[in-house]
């Protein structure tokens, strides 16, 4: 994988296969420099719902369709699909367009077999510009 680095070096990145860069990891090269790992912004939608029945169907219906999603307390967020924006209103969720480093789920089975399993620590907000 080929980088560009905060100071416009360009970095290149050899990792095993099957192993996902997760947003706030820190990797350690073999010549001892420290690599960070950051979310791309993009385009993103992010659905509140009024109530936990609301949000809970929302959750359903998108894992359903095995679309990513990233969760926060009564909101989650996708990536743009006209779509799944139009059901999700009909759930009774409010939309908002927005760019933001889209995390979602890494999945029920992500875990097993000796993955990546602690926290970070970080917050992920869903104020939107």
């Amino acid at each position: 994988m080929r980088l560009t680095g905060q100071s416009g070096d360009e970095v290149r990145l050899f990792l095993e296969r099957g192993k996902p860069l997760l947003v706030g990891e820190y990797l350690r090269s073999t010549c001892g420099k420290t690599v960070l790992v950051q979310g791309a912004i993009e385009p993103v939608v992010t659905a509140i719902a009024p109530d936990w029945e609301s949000f809970s169907k929302a959750c359903y219906h998108l894992g359903n369709r095995h679309v990513k999603v990233q969760i926060g307390h009564l909101w989650l967020r996708m990536q743009p699909d006209h779509v799944l924006e139009d059901m999700l209103v009909l759930l009774g969720l409010s939309l908002q367009q927005g760019q933001a480093v889209f995390v979602p789920e890494s999945g029920a089975y992500a875990g097993l077999g000796g993955g990546h399993h602690h926290s970070h620590g970080e917050s992920h907000s869903h104020s939107h510009a």
